[in-house]
């Protein structure tokens, strides 16, 4: 089995299922199905949702898993949202900050990069 492509491959645009069938009973279903968000993903971001997912969503631990400072695992956390259709949100929660703080404070990443991640 292949996963679901939620894009056309020619045009870019959103993929419709149209046809479902069980492969016990072979019960088919047919209409137009809208592709879940979780489906438009690709393999690399289900790849970071698992092992976030694994870390109960604790950055300073995916950071770790991946060897990636703070700005980049954000990045990539927010790579996924935008994928799955959701608006980023403007405002640094505390713990995010505070996660941050800690790691430039241990040297995991630099001023530059913090200043880059407050100047977004």
């Amino acid at each position: 089995m292949y996963p679901i492509p939620a894009r056309c491959p020619v045009c870019g645009d959103e993929l419709y299922v149209e046809r479902l069938s069980c492969a016990q009973c072979g019960t088919a279903l047919e209409g137009t199905f809208v592709v879940h968000h979780l489906a438009q993903l690709t393999q690399e971001q289900w790849n970071f949702v698992e092992l976030f997912v694994r870390c109960e969503g604790k950055f300073n631990r995916v950071q770790e898993e991946l060897g990636l400072s703070y700005p980049t695992v954000r990045n990539r956390l927010n790579e996924v949202i935008q994928a799955m259709g959701y608006e980023i949100g403007e405002a640094e929660n505390d713990e995010d900050m505070q996660s941050m703080l800690d790691d430039l404070s241990e040297g995991k990443i630099t001023v530059d990069e913090v200043l880059r991640h407050l100047k977004r």
